[in-house]
């Protein structure tokens, strides 16, 4: 690509300043033109001159506005920090209350109320349950008590064995197994929804209760400062964005009587942007760094730039850095945070249909124009119509939709809630009011097709700059014209040079009792489309019958006419009444 000489561009705009001297001293805009310093200090001085205010213009720039630190922002962190879920808001959706532990996992302690089953054989025959007592021993016939309490099954399996085997040292097998465990009562407190005391057993988690007190309080409770108290003082604290981020939990062995306590939320922060979630997040602290902010935000792919405001002792800041920059800053209490996907790409994908060679898809610079792909693109020369040659753009479906809407929003807000004088009135307005909304219904959800015309009259096709997503239709020759709309028999016929719009609408039966002969169109493939009376037939058009609007009132009819015009200029289709 050839890059253009716009040095006559910066003489121009430095010579618009000069007409305008009072906009030019008033915002000093010369240096946000793209010009160089030194050209803006001139032209600022030379505006300042020409006002009679030489010496009171400051012509330095304001800023280095090549600095990514300044740049405009499209999305705006959310002003209300507590408008934002708390991560881990969804927690306790996960069932926790549901499945309750058979407290038989490898660190449970025995305790007095467990139940021991005892299986021996050989040259003793032992086959019983037994409770571990209050002072924490199970009695063995022909053994005597042996201490279990605090032990673990396999130090339980052992004791067990060791004691038998000490009265019957030979021909002796032995099995133990701890068959359940005695139930507990924790209280759960602090900043939960519904504080009180539920049951489960010793080694059931911490979220099992805190699932049954339903959950933390989403605006005033901790998820990370949870303590587990016994007797007056803490035996553990729950940290859940371990959980959360690791699959890592503490696990206390719960007694009768502990207390679960979820204290206040701590110092937090707000996640918004280009992030998998946006959350509150809670700190440990009263600061942590980017680094750790991008841990915890689950980033989306492509985010470049990170927006970080706030309130310092020296007054609010804000700052807009890049991603690999924001993890040596410090983001503190009270801060909103901003992950932006700000790196606009050098290049387009545009796609080719129809009839061509190649690769149907293409990555061009963005600046890339019409003319330049199709120098680029074979065709087969016989098959191809490249007259007809059109674009399907987004942007213009979207303006085509927008278009529509306003005008459906015009028809009913200019025929609908007129006062009636007389009942008679008041009828045909019931049943024009009947007939809009049937058709609004029916207009609003037809699908702009957003066909852009690049072929002008005589002159080739426009050499129109491509945007990213384009659909280049190249279509094949065809030598049928297709008839639409209301026609007594829409069908699809040879093309014959010499014949009218009116001859083929003749060879297909005529017109339908509904149609509107006045308002015939031809749609050209390129997306073109005129009143039948401009057009000039070809292989491939479309002649489409729009339906006559169903009213007597003159008004309304033309109103209706002209939408379904509209929408088959933007569909190619005559919207059926």
């Amino acid at each position: 690509m050839n890059h253009r000489d716009t040095s006559w561009l910066s003489a121009a705009l430095v010579t618009g300043l000069l007409a305008l001297p009072s906009v030019a001293n008033a915002q000093n805009l010369t240096p946000s033109l793209g010009l160089s310093d030194q050209q803006g200090a001139t032209a600022a001085a030379a505006a300042a001159q020409a006002s009679g205010q030489g010496e009171s213009v400051d012509a330095n720039p304001r800023a280095n506005w090549n600095n990514a630190n300044y740049g405009p922002v499209a999305n705006p962190p959310k002003a209300e920090m507590d408008e934002l879920p708390p991560f881990g808001a969804n927690l306790f959706e996960g069932g926790f209350r549901g499945a309750m532990a058979d407290g038989l996992n490898a660190g449970y302690k025995v305790k007095p109320g467990d139940q021991v089953t005892l299986r021996a054989w050989g040259a003793v025959e032992l086959d019983r349950t037994m409770a571990v007592d209050a002072q924490g021993n199970v009695f063995i016939p022909s053994i005597g008590p042996v201490q279990v309490q605090g032990m673990s099954s396999q130090q339980l399996d052992a004791q067990v064995r060791q004691a038998i085997k000490s009265v019957y040292p030979q021909d002796v097998e032995v099995y133990t197994n701890l068959q359940g465990v005695q139930p507990v009562g924790v209280f759960v407190t602090g900043y939960v929804d519904n504080p009180g005391r539920y049951s489960g057993t010793p080694s059931d988690s911490v979220l099992y209760f805190l699932d049954q007190a339903g959950g933390i309080d989403q605006d005033l409770g901790s998820y990370r400062q949870i303590r587990v108290e016994r007797n007056g003082r803490t035996v553990a604290t729950v940290d859940l964005y371990d959980f959360l981020l690791d699959g890592d939990i503490q696990r206390p062995q719960f007694k009768d009587g502990d207390t679960i306590v979820v204290e206040e939320r701590g110092p937090a922060i707000a996640v918004t942007g280009d992030v998998k979630r946006e959350y509150r997040y809670e700190l440990t602290g009263q600061q942590l760094s980017g680094a750790d902010v991008t841990r915890l935000a689950r980033l989306r792919s492509g985010v470049s730039h990170v927006l970080l405001r706030g309130d310092r002792s020296d007054g609010p800041v804000a700052d807009y850095v890049p991603l690999s920059e924001f993890g040596s800053r410090t983001v503190q209490s009270g801060d909103e945070v901003l992950f932006s996907s700000d790196q606009r790409s050098e290049n387009i994908v545009v796609e080719l249909q129809g009839s061509f060679f190649g690769p149907s898809r293409y990555v061009l610079p963005r600046n890339a124009r019409l003319g330049e792909l199709l120098d680029a693109v074979s065709v087969p020369k016989e098959m191809t119509s490249v007259r007809d040659i059109s674009i399907l753009r987004e942007s213009v479906a979207e303006q085509q939709e927008e278009a529509l809407d306003k005008s459906l929003h015009r028809l009913q807000t200019t025929y609908l809630g007129y006062p009636a004088r007389t009942a008679a009135e008041g009828e045909i307005q019931v049943r024009q009011a009947e007939l809009i909304e049937r058709f609004v219904e029916q207009a609003s959800q037809v699908e702009p097709t957003g066909q852009l015309v690049v072929a002008r009259r005589g002159q080739g096709l426009a050499d129109v700059r491509l945007q990213d997503g384009d659909v280049i239709r190249i279509p094949e020759t065809n030598d049928a014209i297709l008839l639409s709309g209301e026609i007594t028999m829409p069908q699809a016929v040879v093309y014959t040079p010499g014949m009218s719009v009116d001859d083929y609408i003749e060879q297909a039966g005529g017109f339908t009792p509904r149609a509107n002969d006045d308002e015939v169109l031809v749609a050209h493939r390129n997306g073109a489309v005129v009143p039948a009376g401009d057009a000039r037939l070809r292989a491939g058009d479309e002649i489409i019958v729009l339906p006559r609007a169903p009213t007597s009132n003159i008004e309304l009819g033309k109103s209706i006419t002209q939408i379904l015009y509209q929408v088959a200029v933007a569909t190619k289709v005559a919207l059926d009444l």
